[in-house]
């Protein structure tokens, strides 16, 4: 008789340990889809860059920072030219280098939705796009002293007429079909520096992203880039001259999110909260 009671205890205390433990499991899935369900605006986290870029003048120092350098490095170059026996050419990108796309940017964060070919296209026609502070002195400056740019850009060819028009408008020189070398069937742009390399000695690369200077940061992770940039230390202020973006680049998509386009809202935001850095 003892033992059936035992064996009847032990038996309710396993069934109840397993409901409550089933409940708890069920619990916590419920948990886990409500928070997956909470609305986090999709461009909460660039508003800051956004308004970083528009308003600091902090922002402002940099690029003309940036921009003064490259006249240095440019007189010290034509100054010691005697070995360089092809015309001179400087390779510079577009977006946040010389052109300021934040009012589109400012766009995404009104409507709180993430980059689309058809508002970018939208954007690009209206040929709005201003000036980075010291880019026109700096690339004008080079004209003056007879050295070729060529504007290399991961914008569509598609809109390489707006595109050259955008850039007339402000003032560029070298702004026609023949500098301006946009996207065809590949993003990566050694080949146009190749191209450009072929007739020319680039002397001065220019861009906001590591992979407007060489492959080497092409498709490579925030370890990776950080090892390279590293390795060509020596590169940079001489040869490569990096302007600042804050609101987008490979740094964000191949390095924080690891070069992958499914993450879901909810898993973006999880990511940049786990890859902060604190103590």
């Amino acid at each position: 008789m003892k033992n059936n009671i035992l064996i009847t205890l032990f038996a309710m205390t396993l069934f109840f340990g397993c409901r409550v433990h089933e409940l708890s499991v069920n619990q916590d899935k419920q948990k886990k889809v409500i928070t997956e369900n909470i609305n986090i605006p999709i461009r909460e986290y660039s508003i800051q860059s956004v308004l970083w870029q528009q308003h600091a003048a902090e922002y402002r120092a940099l690029t003309y920072q940036a921009f003064y350098l490259a006249q240095m490095r440019l007189n010290d170059i034509i100054a010691n030219k005697v070995d360089l026996k092809k015309p001179l050419a400087i390779v510079t990108d577009i977006d946040e280098t010389v052109l300021n796309n934040s009012p589109y940017s400012g766009k995404q964060v009104e409507l709180d939705e993430d980059y689309n070919t058809l508002r970018w296209t939208e954007w690009v026609k209206k040929k709005k796009a201003a000036v980075i502070p010291g880019a026109l002195d700096f690339f004008n400056y080079a004209k003056s002293k007879s050295i070729e740019v060529f504007y290399i850009s991961n914008r569509s060819i598609n809109q390489k007429n707006e595109t050259i028009d955008n850039l007339q408008i402000i003032g560029f020189p070298f702004a026609d079909e023949a500098h301006v070398l946009l996207k065809d069937s590949l993003s990566g742009k050694q080949p146009r520096r190749l191209h450009v390399q072929e007739t020319h000695e680039i002397v001065l690369l220019l861009g906001d992203n590591l992979s407007d200077f060489s492959d080497v940061f092409e498709e490579r992770s925030t370890m990776e880039r950080n090892r390279n940039v590293d390795s060509l230390k020596a590169f940079f202020g001489k040869k490569f001259i990096v302007l600042p973006n804050t609101i987008y680049g490979d740094w964000e998509t191949k390095g924080i999110l690891e070069g992958k386009h499914n993450w879901t809202n909810f898993q973006k935001d999880s990511i940049r909260h786990q890859k902060i850095i604190s103590y």
